[in-house]
């Protein structure tokens, strides 16, 4: 029988005369990619044991349009962007959570122009900001001394200088923290960026996931950390392609620290 997982829906909590703390977007890969999922669910345990009062919105969310303005196609972007900005600001939304660097670069800086102003956190940051508040704790639980390294996703590093938050909730976490050569501003794309996702690859002599996982499997890791629902998916295809290094984990952030503390 699948966990019951309390996530109330903006209408919900609305009804009760309600509003909640921030809104959680969810986001495409979060809501339908099985892998995501779990992400998902972690982030959600962690919400709740921290007494955050949070809300989705449910069938009422549709892709932020990031795939189509990458792809070229900014017709369907501000379609997309416009639905969804109605909603936020009937909702009358003002903080946004979200597990994915893609919508958290979207809604925080390209829904302004079209008029939607919110602020946005990324979840290592709003995880983080939880931990400094105390209404968090984490101790190193089952990754005590675990070799760890961390792949910064493009979206959250150099499109918005996001280095230190992820690194710094690892950190709580009491593993050894050892960097890839290419990491933070110097850091590689993992190839899924810009759309890349959802079509074929570029004629080359090697996938850029297999060349990145090959970064992280350098340093002789136990796990690779990520903070974005893509770079999980490419990084764990990279991995599966060694069959030597299969043994290698790739997890979540949000997942590290809801297992640690046995959520």
């Amino acid at each position: 029988m699948a966990e019951q997982l309390s996530v109330p829906t903006m209408a919900e909590m609305l009804a009760t005369g309600e509003q909640p703390e921030v809104l959680f977007w969810v986001g495409c890969a979060g809501s339908f990619d099985d892998r995501a999922k779990k992400i998902t669910k972690a982030l959600v345990k962690i919400l709740n044991k921290a007494q955050v009062k949070f809300a989705v919105l449910g069938t009422e969310e549709s892709c932020t349009g990031d795939p189509a303005k990458r792809a070229g196609n900014e017709f369907v972007f501000q379609m997309q962007a416009m639905m969804n900005i109605e909603v936020l600001n009937a909702y009358e939304a003002k903080k946004i959570v979200t597990a994915c660097p893609h919508c958290f670069n979207t809604l925080k800086n390209e829904y302004p122009e079209l008029g939607g102003n919110y602020e946005v956190i990324h979840h290592t940051e709003f995880l983080k900001s939880l931990l400094d508040s105390g209404r968090l704790t984490i101790q190193g639980g089952q990754f005590k001394g675990k070799r760890i390294t961390f792949h910064d996703p493009c979206y959250l590093g150099r499109a918005n200088n996001i280095y230190e938050a992820p690194r710094e909730l690892m950190e709580k976490l009491d593993v050894a923290l050892v960097e890839m050569k290419r990491s933070k501003a110097n850091g590689l794309c993992c190839g899924a960026g810009g759309a890349q996702m959802f079509k074929d690859a570029e004629p080359g002599n090697k996938e850029v996931n297999i060349l990145r996982t090959e970064d992280a499997l350098e340093t002789q890791p136990d796990i690779i950390a990520a903070a974005c629902p893509f770079c999980n998916t490419m990084m764990t295809d990279g991995v599966k392609n060694k069959e030597k290094e299969a043994s290698v984990k790739v997890m979540d952030i949000a997942e590290l620290i809801a297992n640690a503390e046995d959520l």
